[in-house]
């Protein structure tokens, strides 16, 4: 759209009143009346639910009678659809004074800017308002002049529109939609711990007392109290595995680490009496596994050395002494300071929560304990909400934090981000989800947001090629937004 769009309207060749091609515009034409308007920074912008209409009306060469006005009119039009905004009205001297004086009101309403033709500065800066309608996305913008004669003059005589420009505002109205969550069955959860319970050398039996033992024993019981003493829970299992450290012979820490195990067992059955067979146990006499992830994250010199050690397929006790032998300062850094550390208890217990359905219950429990909640349970709360507003919100936010690495959550999270114009946020919702038809479409709705409409189209086409029901309706919108970005 060029910078400045000079109208000329000769009154006899007025586009919208047929009555002007007759007798009037015939006597406006002999007398040789035209009217120049001039228009700099017509534009339309939308802001959210509102759509503001911006020119600079030059009107300083617009005659008018003295008992005679001249009302611009900018008006939104869409095919069938039209909302005039508030005009701007140059009044002559006579008609001017007889608004003035009598108290009437501008001829086209309280919001028209009345102007004495005498008195006008020539530019004015209009801007206007309005509510935005769905109808006006792809608007044009037009300004329209209405001559009203004197007072009692019933028949105003319309002149216009003059065009500016055919100026269109496509604005990119997205479908935002949300994932439903596959209901749960049954919501079965788990906690896991680590504890590293110290025996004496070469023994399996369990002294409470005995270095840090207190401690690590109560990490273990607060754990299986903490769901144990829940009313919603139900707790389904326990299980302990143990762990020996790589030094001395393989078939002494195969005991040490069975032994070991049994007796965390025994320690906890007596505490709490479960039945018979809920404690489960397994062992693992060395672990490797464990030394190789200290040695992969560590800074040691001969890193990749000890570490081709460890992936090789010596028997253990070989491999523990090759270990020894070819790196001995290394060894020996990793016998006092690492190999302590893995000697430890793994334990995990598994455990059932009740469902929950009654709207008000689920909102105390998404404030108090959220992780008792599942997707679906959330989104149920949230359905009941209003989009956008800050409880929506959190909700969605929520529900992505008790389910980092879940699809649904994601995608859920990022479209309510954009919803409330976040875009930031989506962005970063969206780099931990996947490529499915649903990852694609919410991808191309924020690309599109960002204005980046080769990029959003690509995406809803892939979209579309994975079969999504509503990215084809999404790429139309899409591709006019880009036409009309230009």
């Amino acid at each position: 759209m060029k910078s400045k769009n000079i109208f000329r309207m000769i009154l006899a060749a007025a586009v919208v009143s047929v009555s002007l091609q007759g007798a009037v515009a015939q006597e406006l034409k002999q007398r040789g009346e035209a009217v120049e308007v001039t228009c700099k920074k017509s534009s339309l912008v939308r802001n959210y639910d509102e759509l503001t209409a911006k020119m600079e009306i030059d009107l300083s060469n617009v005659k008018v009678k003295a008992n005679q006005a001249a009302v611009f009119t900018p008006m939104i039009v869409n095919g069938e659809d039209t909302l005039r905004l508030p005009g701007v009205g140059v009044y002559g001297r006579t008609r001017w004074y007889q608004f003035e004086r009598s108290g009437l009101r501008p001829i086209t309403g309280e919001e028209e800017i009345a102007i004495r033709a005498s008195k006008r500065q020539g530019k004015v800066n209009y801007s206007q308002t309005v509510d935005y309608d769905s109808w006006m996305n792809g608007s044009t913008l037009i300004l329209q002049r209405t001559d009203y004669g004197c007072a009692g003059c019933k028949d105003p005589a319309e002149y216009g529109p003059i065009d500016l420009a055919n100026y269109r505002v496509v604005i990119y109205e997205p479908n935002f939609i949300f994932q439903a969550a596959v209901a749960e069955e049954v919501k079965t959860r788990e906690l896991a711990g680590r504890a590293y319970v110290d025996f004496p050398v070469n023994l399996t039996t369990i002294y409470p007392d005995y270095r840090r033992n207190s401690t690590e024993l109560a990490k273990i019981i607060a754990t299986i109290d903490s769901v144990r003493n829940d009313k919603d829970i139900t707790v389904k299992s326990l299980s302990i595995k143990g762990f020996a450290s790589p030094e001395g012979p393989y078939d002494n820490n195969i005991r040490l680490a069975k032994g070991r195990t049994e007796a965390l067992k025994n320690y906890v059955q007596q505490l709490y009496m479960f039945p018979y067979g809920f404690i489960q146990t397994s062992y693992e006499p060395e672990d490797w596994e464990g030394l190789r992830e200290y040695v992969v994250n560590s800074t040691m010199p001969s890193k990749m050395g000890i570490l081709a050690i460890i992936d090789s397929y010596l028997a253990p006790d070989p491999k523990n002494a090759k270990l020894e032998k070819d790196y001995p300062q290394e060894y020996k850094f990793l016998l006092e300071t690492v190999y302590p550390g893995l000697r430890h208890s793994d334990y995990r217990i598994e455990y059932t929560i009740r469902g929950f359905s009654d709207i008000a219950e689920i909102a105390e429990v998404m404030r108090t304990q959220p992780s008792k909640l599942s997707l679906n349970e959330m989104y149920l709360l949230a359905s009941t909400l209003v989009p956008g507003t800050p409880e929506y919100n959190e909700v969605m936010e929520t529900a992505v934090k008790m389910y980092p690495t879940d699809e649904v959550a994601i995608l859920n999270a990022a479209t309510a981000a954009m919803q409330r114009d976040d875009l930031n946020q989506a962005e970063r919702y969206l780099t931990r989800a996947s490529n499915t038809a649903d990852a694609l479409y919410v991808r191309g709705v924020l690309a599109g947001l960002q204005k980046d409409y080769s990029k959003a189209i690509w995406y809803m086409e892939q979209a579309a090629a994975k079969g999504h029901a509503s990215a084809n309706g999404e790429l139309e919108k899409l591709k006019l937004a880009k036409q009309y970005s230009k």
